[in-house]
């Protein structure tokens, strides 16, 4: 059966007010940019949002504050967003800052079925009130619920019809897990083939995890930094 959609707004007819979206991405890298738009001209608000950060103030999840359209962001980090500030300066976003480790390992455990686990990170930490503590082997350990998500938008490189998918280098970063921890996950792809096209070994992430492909064009793949060298001969 084919998942592949031609508008990508038709994924997201269940999507509504004060649902959970898991979005994959690292910074910039890897976001599921048409996906994001299409949340943001359908206009659905109150959303709990998990991923590594917000984007920038115009771009990927931050065109999202833009509308305020996030009521909370579970996040690892949030520095490159002006809007982002504001919001939670004023009040108007709730934030649930979490180490990157722990945050990847409660989007794995949601989509592995696993309610909770231990770490380390967070001991004797602000990230630790409130939450259980025990020892094992001499040393104290926090427990962190998983992660689960109504909806998880992910971007890869190449899927077949069934959801098969290939991710391009350091973009796979979040997004398998985002794909992995949701109820109804939509991917958006650059290249597209037919299923049995792409060899089993090449396959990051398997189809059962996807309902919905989206073809894209003209991605911008904006980079946050640039970082060069002088040329010290000219």
């Amino acid at each position: 059966m084919s998942k592949v959609i031609a508008d990508i707004n038709m994924a997201f007819d269940g999507l509504n007010d004060g649902m959970t979206v898991l979005a994959g991405g690292f910074g910039l890298c890897g976001i599921p940019e048409h996906t994001i738009e299409a949340i943001r001209m359908k206009g659905t608000k109150d959303l709990t949002v998990v991923s590594n950060n917000c984007g920038v103030d115009d771009f990927g999840l931050g065109r999202l504050l833009e509308k305020q359209q996030i009521n909370k962001m579970i996040s690892s980090y949030v520095g490159e967003n002006k809007i982002f500030e504001q919001q939670l300066i004023n009040g108007t976003l709730d934030v649930e800052l979490t180490p990157q480790g722990t945050l990847a390992e409660k989007l794995r455990a949601g989509g592995a079925g696993i309610p909770a686990f231990y770490t380390q990170t967070g001991v004797g930490t602000l990230i630790a009130e409130g939450k259980e503590a025990r020892e094992f082997d001499g040393e104290m350990y926090i427990m962190e619920r998983a992660i689960k998500g109504d909806f998880g938008i992910v971007k890869a490189q190449k899927a077949d019809t069934f959801g098969n998918l290939v991710f391009e280098k350091t973009a796979r970063n979040f997004n398998p897990l985002c794909a992995m921890a949701a109820k109804t996950t939509v991917v958006e792809v650059e290249e597209l083939v037919e299923l049995g096209d792409i060899d089993p070994d090449e396959v990051h992430m398997s189809g059962v995890y996807v309902d919905y492909i989206y073809l894209g064009e003209k991605f911008e793949k904006r980079i946050e930094k640039r970082t060069v060298k002088e040329d010290v001969h000219g």
